[in-house]
């Protein structure tokens, strides 16, 4: 079973990978095949609309000669009481060219200062996060484990969560 992923990122199609295998009566014999999807959204999205537009955007511009696709964002979603106002989530679309199923991961907040930086448009979090002095890192979103790995100590992982949202 052909299955697109509206992106070539190693992690998102390693995290689909990894979920479709729970499933091996919904997809058999996965051949999963990641497609270069423009999404001229937003930068990071700061909203769970954006990132929700976001995937499903990834999904159906993926869709083409294949059983599903998937799309998948990362994104900040407001949340009263956090330190922030904010927290990062990773939302999953799957589309079957008929109807969009959406799944969200666990949310968990940066240090307020990032999102300060993210929300304003100063930064994204990659560079924030070096900035501020809390990795030399260039591109944490890039290296195994990503931000979530980052700042759990390994705990939990970009790419598990990812997973979590597409479970979902």
């Amino acid at each position: 079973m052909k299955i697109s992923v509206g992106s070539k990122n190693k992690t998102r199609l390693k995290a689909v990978i990894d979920a479709v295998v729970l499933y091996p009566k919904l997809f058999p014999n996965p051949e999963i095949i990641g497609v270069d999807t423009a999404i001229a959204l937003y930068g990071h999205p700061i909203s769970i609309k954006e990132t929700v537009a976001g995937a499903v955007q990834r999904a159906k511009d993926a869709f083409h000669d294949c059983a599903y696709s998937f799309g998948l964002e990362g994104g900040l979603m407001e949340v009263p009481l956090s330190k922030s106002g904010f927290m990062e989530i990773s939302v999953c679309a799957i589309y079957n060219g008929k109807a969009v199923h959406l799944g969200i991961s666990p949310a968990f907040e940066w240090p307020k200062k990032v999102t300060d930086m993210v929300v304003k448009g100063i930064a994204d979090a990659s560079t924030a996060f070096k900035q501020l002095g809390l990795t030399q890192q260039e591109k944490l979103g890039a290296m195994e484990g990503g931000i979530t790995g980052f700042l759990t100590h390994g705990r939990l992982t970009r790419e598990a969560s990812i997973v979590h949202s597409i479970i979902m």
